[in-house]
């Protein structure tokens, strides 16, 4: 049963905008670096179908060791220098609870170079195949993500957004 699974990510982001000159108020937002879930079951599928790149990890694992470990299998790259930004955890559909850091850093998706895994597919044929855990990476503005990002994980740029513009939290975030 996955209700006691728990998986931890990192949010890469960047700021876009600027400080108002009185300091009253902010024009800052955020764009944050996605990625497509690879494998046959995502493919053709963009809304949705994207997720912070992040993974299992089991009790004698830190939760920001397991997010590092994910983020560097997951795109290939070191995770970048940064001070990494709790974003909190979030409980998805499935039952999993997940927790995110965020960090403020540049990538070039074209640098990627994704983890793969291997499952049967087709399913009953006993071939087996590898697919990238992740199969495409984007940078996106929080609305691109709200509408690609599974629905459990559009929380983490909620809270990154409003951290980023000095806002409260919304009750729901």
């Amino acid at each position: 049963m996955s209700a006691g699974k728990r998986s931890a990510g990192l949010l890469l982001f960047r700021t876009t905008g600027t400080d108002t000159p009185t300091g009253t108020g902010s024009e800052r937002d955020v764009e944050v670096l996605i990625g497509h879930m690879g494998g046959p079951f995502w493919a053709g599928r963009e809304t949705a179908a994207w997720s912070v790149p992040k993974g299992e990890y089991g009790p004698d694992e830190e939760p920001a060791a397991a997010a590092r470990r994910e983020f560097e299998e997951e795109l290939g790259v070191p995770v970048p220098d940064g001070i990494w930004l709790p974003l909190g955890e979030a409980r998805q559909r499935s039952g999993k609870t997940v927790t995110v850091w965020a960090v403020e850093a540049e990538l070039d998706v074209a640098s990627v170079a994704p983890g793969t895994f291997t499952m049967e597919w087709p399913r009953g044929s006993g071939v087996q195949q590898d697919f990238p855990e992740m199969d495409r990476f984007a940078w996106c503005t929080p609305e691109q993500a709200a509408e690609r990002l599974i629905a459990g994980q559009r929380v983490f740029v909620q809270r990154l957004r409003a951290q980023v513009r000095g806002e409260a939290a919304s009750p729901e975030a």
